[in-house]
């Protein structure tokens, strides 16, 4: 999928809060919870430990206008101040991306996942047909954000994770939106 002029990151309201684009001012909060274990072995690209500059450069990336994907901070403050989690879509080819996520540890297990996912789906800001997401298979609770929001396994595979410094057994989930 490719935009044709400027494309503009859209704020999407949530459950209790909203998806909105990163800001440089939410390096601290993010490089504060990528930087635990828990998040960054629970996906393929995060390091851990977490070297210096790769929060900044991160952030860089999520602002420049020639990414590939869209990062949304969850952000259930009045003031757009705080970072409760991040989800993304990755641009592929033929109408399709795939989807990302992570929330605080500290939240785990309280339906902010589910809700920026359903969010997320629901505003397609892509204009996606197919949504996909993989989840590593020692997390189930991830694999059940997908199925929530209608996603539906269509195989195994693996994939290498940074922090891990292996690979690791995933499950593939498939939505449809069209």
């Amino acid at each position: 999928m490719s935009f044709v002029g400027t494309y503009t990151q859209p704020v999407i309201e949530a459950d209790g809060f909203v998806l909105r684009p990163v800001r440089r001012e939410d390096g601290g909060q993010i490089g504060l919870y990528a930087g635990d274990a828990r998040i960054a072995k629970g996906t393929s690209a995060i390091p851990h430990p977490l070297p210096p500059g790769t929060t900044e450069n991160f952030v860089e990336r999520c602002l420049a206008e020639d990414r590939t994907e869209d990062v949304w901070v969850i952000d259930p403050s009045e003031d757009r101040s705080q970072v409760l989690g991040l989800i993304r879509l990755t641009r592929m080819d033929r109408e399709q991306s795939e989807i990302g996520y992570w929330v605080a540890p500290q939240l785990w297990n309280n339906g902010f996942a589910s809700k920026a996912v359903g969010a997320l789906v629901a505003a397609n800001p892509q204009a996606c047909r197919t949504l996909f997401g993989s989840v590593f298979q020692d997390n189930p609770a991830s694999a059940r954000v997908l199925t929530n929001a209608g996603f539906e396994y269509i195989g195994d595979a693996e994939s290498y994770s940074v922090a891990r410094d292996t690979t690791v057994p995933t499950w593939t989930y498939i939505k449809k939106l069209d």
